[in-house]
């Protein structure tokens, strides 16, 4: 049996929300608001190998965090059950603002 066969629809769905959910425990040390809310993360791809490539960006590229925020994620999503790997890419086009966070982080914020 091919063992990189189509992940099952049901089986992708769990995954990615608790992909999601993983990534809700990551937040931008100097907002406290996690990155997922504040729009950080641009692509999740889930393969048939169930390995997940993450493409996120950080709300300024100096960001202090720069070199650390991506292996928190990695290491949010890699205990995520069915994950067989994760790279996360640091991506800076198209750059961030405010418009990507969500209502909740808008809210979190006081940007009402």
């Amino acid at each position: 049996m091919d063992q990189t066969a189509a992940i099952p629809t049901d089986e992708l769905n769990r995954m990615t929300d608790d992909i999601i959910a993983a990534m809700k425990t990551v937040f931008d040390p100097e907002i406290p608001v996690d990155i997922y809310e504040l729009g950080l993360i641009y692509k999740v791809d889930i393969d048939d190998a169930r390995f997940v490539n993450i493409d996120m960006t950080l709300t300024a590229p100096g960001c202090p965090v720069a070199g650390d925020m991506p292996g928190w994620v990695e290491n949010a999503v890699g205990v995520v059950p069915g994950v067989s790997g994760v790279k996360v890419q640091l991506v800076f086009d198209p750059p961030w603002d405010q418009s990507r966070m969500s209502d909740e982080a808008k809210v979190a914020m006081n940007m009402w």
